[in-house]
């Protein structure tokens, strides 16, 4: 369930103690914060990290340094059987590809590991760049969701939805 993932500098890794002060620090930044609110606390980031429970956050390295983080759950009912994402990255980390490649290694490892045959993710509307990441991997919008989160700043925001199906990234 927590699988390492490489793709050049960029790794995808189960987390472990010494991610927690990192990876809340990340989690901190306004750059995130704006988009996932404030951040956990120690205690809870710690569990989240390694504890095997859904959804199962992963930590993103580029070049051995914690870039962010990247979570999926799974819905595994048969008739159903699908997986979403979620990924935050720190400042440092934003406009570089890195979120697109930690998204696509994912994806491949819901697919061709996990058996799902489709993935969402669920932008605030208003964050154009991480639509457009997602757009790269394959995701396609379908539909608005109104409303659907509270923001940092107490205002109801839009979500857009995005699915992608497992014959539209891996051509089977």
């Amino acid at each position: 369930m927590r699988p390492e993932l490489v793709d050049g500098e960029v790794t995808v890794r189960p987390g472990h103690s010494g991610d927690v002060d990192p990876v809340l620090a990340i989690l901190s930044q306004p750059s995130v914060t704006d988009w996932w609110g404030a951040p956990p606390s120690s205690e809870t980031l710690h569990e989240d990290l390694l504890a095997e429970t859904d959804p199962v956050l992963l930590v993103i390295d580029v070049s051995a340094t914690a870039a962010g983080g990247i979570q999926y759950s799974e819905d595994s009912d048969p008739r159903f059987r699908s997986a979403s994402i979620d990924i935050f990255l720190g400042r440092d980390f934003q406009g570089r590809g890195v979120g697109t490649r930690a998204v696509a290694m994912l994806a491949r490892f819901l697919f061709a590991e996990r058996g799902h045959h489709r993935l969402t993710i669920d932008p605030a509307a208003a964050n154009a760049a991480a639509i457009r990441s997602y757009a790269k991997v394959g995701f396609r919008p379908v539909g608005i969701m109104r409303q659907y989160e509270l923001g940092p700043d107490g205002v109801l925001r839009d979500g857009l939805l995005m699915d992608l199906l497992r014959t539209d990234f891996l051509g089977s």
